[in-house]
């Protein structure tokens, strides 16, 4: 059985253009999220993970710009809309926004504003997408706080973001993506700053919501074994491209791109020897604006083939298909 579409990402190019020259911020990407399954996007800090979610609903900040690619909500039916034509500010985007499509931001202490309750924010975001009575908007807020296991909602309503715990807020920050009622969850390193236990917490509470809500959800995370947990497809960046997709199962079993192998054996486990030194990644990615000729990699691989690595780009990994962008024998999809 072939499964529903939600969302398709087509060759998304995004750039930051300034003085000092352009940002290729993100240089062709395609995705597929698939209607109730996670696809988990992971890649070290600056693979372009963050801009790939703020592109879908559109909140790129100036000087950056979609300069290419489509984003197809309902791709392949009379609903279809590219999301990338739309005007930011338009009326459509703005129902798109939180109401299609809600974020999970990485910070909830300063995607939650600290001179409103909780309450008042959260009910601004009902009737933002609801024609409902202040009452009414007001009980779906608490039944909302509920929802995402906050004790007490009806207190809570009245509390501010800085009297809260991290794990409080993220939760606020999960209901307030929640209020418009959306079929597509963007969560954006929804762990980032918890602790062990709050993120476990975190992380069930997410998987619970997509099982009772049917939620489709796109999970951004530079950590694996996040990815192990909570993934059904996988889809690894590096410097704003897609270098490796496969179902969860598959990449971890025979991944196929060097990165996605060093990725992995950076993991830490129980196996390892007392004090043993953890494996990592040689250098750092590096900035955008100074992109290496052919596979962006090869200056980090370990398995680099010289020359054709340093002078030619590999293929993107087809939308749907399991790949890698490599030129490693049996790394193409």
């Amino acid at each position: 059985m072939v499964e529903r579409i939600s969302l398709a990402i087509r060759d998304l190019a995004v750039r930051f253009e300034s003085d000092q020259g352009v940002v290729r911020a993100l240089d062709g990407v395609s995705l597929d999220l698939h209607a109730g399954r996670t696809l988990g996007v992971v890649g070290e800090s600056g693979c372009g993970k963050s801009v790939t979610a703020r592109s879908i609903l559109r909140l790129i900040d100036r000087p950056g710009r979609i300069s290419g690619g489509r984003i197809l909500l309902d791709p392949g039916t009379p609903a279809e809309t590219d999301l990338a034509a739309l005007d930011p500010e338009s009326k459509r985007m703005r129902s798109v926004r939180g109401g299609r499509i809600g974020l999970i931001f990485q910070e909830p202490m300063t995607a939650l504003s600290v001179h409103y309750t909780v309450g008042n924010q959260l009910i601004e975001a009902v009737v933002q997408h609801h024609a409902i009575t202040p009452r009414e908007a007001r009980d779906r807020a608490v039944a909302l706080l509920g929802d995402v296991g906050i004790p007490r909602p009806e207190t809570r309503m009245a509390a501010y973001p800085f009297e809260l715990s991290g794990g409080l807020r993220q939760r606020v920050g999960i209901a307030m993506a929640l209020a418009g009622q959306p079929d597509i969850l963007i969560a954006d390193e929804p762990t980032t700053a918890l602790d062990v236990t709050t993120q476990a917490q975190i992380l069930t509470l997410l998987q619970r919501l997509q099982t009772e809500k049917r939620i489709t959800l796109m999970l951004i995370t530079h950590d694996m074994g996040v990815i192990a947990e909570m993934a059904d497809e996988v889809a690894v960046m590096y410097l704003g491209r897609v270098v490796e997709a496969a179902p969860v199962e598959e990449l971890f079993a025979a991944p196929r791109h060097p990165y996605t192998r060093a990725l992995l054996r950076a993991v830490p486990t129980i196996l390892a020897k007392p004090r043993q030194r953890l494996a990592t990644i040689g250098g750092a990615v590096p900035h955008p604006g100074l992109r290496p000729t052919g596979c962006a990699f090869h200056p980090r691989c370990a398995e680099s083939l010289g020359a054709r690595c340093q002078q030619e780009t590999p293929a993107d990994v087809p939308p749907g298909q399991a790949g890698a962008a490599c030129f490693l024998p049996g790394a193409a999809a």
